[in-house]
């Protein structure tokens, strides 16, 4: 009877997967892979070494190879990803639509690195499912209408001071101002509202969170100033008591009729987490 290769009393031996990631870095770097040394890195035999390779090159089809001459293993070509990910048939048209969301934030600094993101989940496919998602331009489209025009150099900066907790001031042409302003504010949060990006901030001078649209900031500088976000704020709390980006203090219940054919344009689509919708006696659907 073969004696199965368990772990260790202890349960210090490190799981598979963890290994055979290990590996994968190894290969696609092209560093030597010592079976002895990896063994005890990971406090397994060596022979569990080589069955981890054994398995990446047989079941997971990556194109590893021993290499004589240097005494390692090495991939034969190149390899971008550890191919885990499972997906199924159904779920090939979400990660469409994931590639086609990817587009409302072209021009923003998260481009680059949601692009990189999903290149290495849809890289991470078994090979036994393959799909090409260009194929499915003819079936399923996006079109934004009213894309904000905000600057990337202004959405970098503001992105950095949020972060690093940094006072802003720009100059602001709000829609009923006739001329534009200096605002200085300390800026809490980023937020795409019917594709548009707005600035949340605490306007010292007026004592009032405020919402600032990019597309009308100008000429941004970081003051040099530092501040503490109150650690109540709520980015979602905030957007949810107001009507898309505009809001209020105060509750107020606001009843609006539409005649039978806006009736059925309304009932399609959810406006507000607190709406609801009553239907009329003496009505009749537009037929």
């Amino acid at each position: 009877m073969k004696k199965k290769n368990l772990p260790s009393p202890g349960g210090h031996s490190r799981p598979p997967l963890e290994r055979m990631q290990r590996l994968h870095d190894l290969l696609r770097n092209e560093k030597p892979v010592n079976c002895q040394q990896l063994g005890r890195e990971f406090e397994v035999s060596y022979k569990t070494i080589q069955r981890d390779l054994d398995f990446m090159r047989d079941r997971l089809n990556l194109p590893i190879a021993y290499d004589a001459t240097k005494y390692t293993f090495r991939y034969t070509e190149p390899v971008e990803a550890f191919p885990l990910l499972q997906v199924s048939e159904g779920e090939i048209p979400a990660l469409f639509v994931a590639q086609k969301v990817l587009a409302q934030y072209r021009g923003t600094p998260f481009e680059k690195t949601l692009a990189s993101a999903f290149q290495k989940l849809t890289g991470a496919l078994k090979e036994e499912v393959s799909f090409n998602l260009g194929e499915w331009g003819a079936d399923y489209s996006f079109r934004v209408t009213g894309a904000s025009a905000a600057d990337v150099e202004t959405f970098r900066l503001l992105a950095k001071a949020i972060v690093q907790r940094q006072e802003i001031s720009f100059s602001y042409r709000s829609l009923r101002a006739a001329a534009p302003e200096t605002r200085t504010v300390h800026p809490y949060h980023l937020a795409n509202v019917d594709n548009a990006w707005y600035l949340l901030a605490h306007d010292p001078q007026r004592g009032q969170l405020r919402t600032f649209a990019l597309a009308r900031i100008r000429s941004p500088k970081i003051t040099g100033r530092t501040f503490d976000r109150p650690r109540g704020f709520s980015a979602e709390k905030e957007l949810k008591s107001g009507f898309g980006v505009f809001g209020g203090s105060g509750k107020y219940s606001v009843v609006i009729r539409f005649d039978a054919f806006a009736a059925r344009l309304v009932r399609e689509r959810d406006w507000h987490p607190s709406q609801k919708i009553r239907e009329l006696r003496g009505y009749r659907d537009w037929e």
